[in-house]
């Protein structure tokens, strides 16, 4: 079958313009002007809409995750293209965006998590997001000008009911059981591996490297992303795996399967708030800040539980059936970000040395 001409094209020099003169038809000495009017009620193709840039992890830019959603919601309403720009981590993102400087396309940084908000900020490639977030619902109070909440949860070691029917509760537990293999996530590459480094600091302080030395023969394997860590933790390459107290729930919710966990540890569990900020660089500010609005409304927020499998910022979202809890405030371990800047060079390296 021939292809048709798509509506709306227009052959330009096929047309003629007429005007009645009496009884006769002439060619209109106003073409020139019809033409104009005619160019200008045209709609804008997606060659004049602007596009709004987003750097961001693999996982949350996934057919699978978040991103689809929230660029199909936005751009019904923004006459603009959203373009997520995946890479393996949120780390490697902003790694992204400090080679590229003042010359990259990224108009928003989207993944990033307290833990590097601080040295972010230090950057200087962010700017105020102007955003009233007091309506948002967070474990922790939130009020910083240039980094916006978007969700949060609690890391954990996931495992299989069937294959460990006693998991360990604590670290140390974790370490005391022979054979125990598990896997986790460089801390210099992705943030849940910071987080881990944060976790075992935060629950044992100047006896972090300790702990280090006791969990080191168990550790399999350390993956540069959390998709490589948990992808080979299903494939069956170890007991466990550093991911979040919310994996569950996928399995549960999304395959209907009751087999994974995640394990309670005694010390508590470190809290991780994803963040996301404007770049003072991007070529569409307003449209970036509009971005960031739409991502912690109710209906931004609603694609998160389903798709990033974290807990929503804002409280008008209703959790699904089977999803986890929050953990309670007793339970919640954080370090604060400065801190987390000052130090966490030195804490890898604890954590490095005691595992090579």
């Amino acid at each position: 079958m021939a292809r048709e001409k798509p509506p709306g094209l227009i052959n330009w020099k096929s047309v003629k313009f007429y005007c009645l003169t009496g009884s006769k038809l002439s060619v209109s000495p106003l073409r020139p002007f019809l033409l104009a009017a005619l160019l200008l009620a045209t709609p804008a193709t997606a060659q004049d809409q602007p596009n709004l840039t987003i750097y961001t992890y693999d996982a949350f830019a996934a057919d699978w995750g978040p991103g689809p959603l929230l660029k199909s919601g936005f751009e019904a309403s923004c006459g603009c293209t959203v373009t997520f720009v995946a890479v393996n981590s949120s780390i490697a993102a902003l790694r992204r965006v400090q080679l590229e400087g003042e010359a990259t396309k990224a108009d928003i940084v989207l993944g990033l998590d307290t833990s590097f908000a601080a040295g972010a900020r230090a950057t200087g490639l962010f700017a105020v997001h102007g955003l009233d977030l007091s309506g948002l619902a967070l474990p922790v109070d939130w009020a910083d000008p240039d980094f916006v909440p978007f969700d949060y949860g609690w890391f954990a070691f996931v495992y299989n009911r069937e294959t460990l029917p006693s998991p360990p509760a604590s670290f140390e537990a974790l370490a005391g059981v022979d054979g125990l293999k598990i896997i986790i996530e460089d801390p210099r590459a992705d943030t849940p591996g910071l987080g881990l480094v944060l976790w075992v600091k935060a629950a044992y302080g100047e006896h972090a490297a300790e702990i280090w030395t006791a969990l080191a023969p168990h550790i399999v394997t350390v993956t540069q992303s959390w998709s490589a860590a948990y992808s080979l933790f299903l494939a069956g390459e170890a007991d466990m795996v550093l991911s979040y107290t919310t994996s569950p729930s996928y399995h549960l919710i999304a395959e209907g399967d009751r087999r994974f966990a995640a394990a309670r540890f005694r010390e508590g569990h470190y809290l991780q708030v994803e963040i996301a900020a404007v770049l003072a660089s991007s070529p569409h500010p307003d449209l970036a800040r509009k971005f960031l609005a739409y991502l912690v409304s109710p209906e931004g927020q609603a694609t998160i539980p389903t798709t990033n499998w974290m807990f929503p910022v804002n409280p008008k979202v209703t959790l699904p059936q089977g999803f986890a809890t929050p953990l309670t405030p007793e339970a919640t371990l954080l370090i604060d970000p400065t801190t987390v800047e000052a130090n966490q060079r030195a804490w890898i390296g604890e954590m490095l040395d005691a595992i090579q």
